[in-house]
Order: C-alpha cells, then sequence, then structure tokens
C-alpha cells in the first residue's frame, strides 16, 4: 500500500507539473514601465519599478503571469528640481497612490488568448492598486524574451480621484484626467 501512495504521488506530481507551465523570471533592471498622465494644461510622465515578477509559458506559448510593481518608487521624469520633488512627493501622498499605506501595486494575468498571429496576445488581469482589485484588458505582444503592452486605465477606480472632474466641481485648469497609460516593456 505504501508504494502504491508514493507512485500516485509521484505521478500526481509529474501531472501537475506538466500543466503547471514554465515560469521565466522577469529581468527587473531591463525592464521598465512608465506612465503618462493628463491634465487641463498638459501632461505628466514618468516611471515606476518593477520588484518581482514572471512570466509563464507552455512551451514557446504565453500563458500568464505575475508582477510586484514597487509604487515607492514612482517619479516624474518630465520636470526637474523643486518642481520635481514636490511632484514625486504629491504622487506619493494621500491625495494619489498613499505609498505609505500601499506600498505595493500587483497585476496578475488570469487569461491569455492568441490574436491568432505569434506572439501576439489579449491580456485579461486583476490589477490591485491601493488594495482595490480591477480586471483590466490590454493586448500584449510577447516574443524573444521581450513583453510589451500599452494599457490605458481609470485612476478613479482605484480611489486616485485628486484634481478628478469626475468628483470635484469648478476645478477649471486644475482638472487631472482621469484616464492616465502605462507603457510596459518587460525583459524575461
Amino acid at each position: 500500500m505504501k508504494q502504491f501512495v508514493l507512485s500516485f504521488l509521484a505521478i500526481a506530481f509529474v501531472a501537475i507539473s506538466s500543466f503547471a507551465g514554465n515560469g521565466k523570471p522577469v529581468n527587473v533592471s531591463a525592464s521598465k514601465v512608465n506612465w503618462k498622465a493628463y491634465k487641463v494644461t498638459g501632461a505628466h510622465d514618468g516611471f515606476v519599478n518593477i520588484k518581482s515578477g514572471t512570466l509563464d509559458f507552455n512551451g514557446e506559448v504565453f500563458t500568464g503571469g505575475k508582477f510586484v510593481i514597487d509604487m515607492t518608487s514612482i517619479g516624474a521624469t518630465d520636470v526637474s528640481g523643486n518642481m520635481k520633488e514636490k511632484l514625486d512627493g504629491h504622487l506619493k501622498s494621500d491625495d494619489f497612490f498613499g505609498v505609505a499605506n500601499f506600498p505595493e501595486a500587483k497585476l496578475d494575468i488570469t487569461k491569455v488568448i492568441s490574436r491568432g498571429k505569434p506572439g501576439e496576445y489579449k491580456v485579461v488581469a486583476k490589477l490591485t492598486i491601493k488594495n482595490i482589485t480591477k480586471e483590466i484588458k490590454f493586448d500584449a505582444m510577447v516574443a524573444n524574451g521581450k513583453a510589451t503592452a500599452s494599457i490605458k486605465l481609470d485612476r478613479t477606480d482605484f480611489d486616485v480621484r485628486y484634481g478628478s472632474g469626475s468628483f470635484f466641481d469648478n476645478l477649471g485648469d486644475k482638472t487631472i484626467y482621469d484616464e492616465f497609460d502605462l507603457m510596459i516593456s518587460l525583459a524575461y
């Protein structure tokens, strides 16, 4: 009986392993997440660092992944000096991402659909910012050790309301638009 149980466990482990996919770690130092946010009078752009992540594959076919974003690293790249310090501090404050209480954001890919061409995929994922999780969908290109995607997000979905014309009246030229863009380039 003991031999049967051990044999069964070994077979089960091999079966589960064959379905688990092939996780490849993301090279965080060679990967970038850039953002661009818009306001009535212009825009700001910047970056946020990936803390860790993996992309999953079945052979060469992209099947999923998980990522942790270091929200404490968020910073602007279009301004410098005192203006940069002020904007970076504001983005980290409770007005925006509250990084003291929410130092990480997470992206868990839940579904990947081929778009019919090699390396082109439709991705469904759960994004968590400020402990609020929302499903998002986006297109991605994953091939040859690189994954890229452009994602448009509504910041108010994650309780980031500062300067939003959707929540505050009479903001005039101080209005910050709700949608912002993420441009992702991952190396694996």
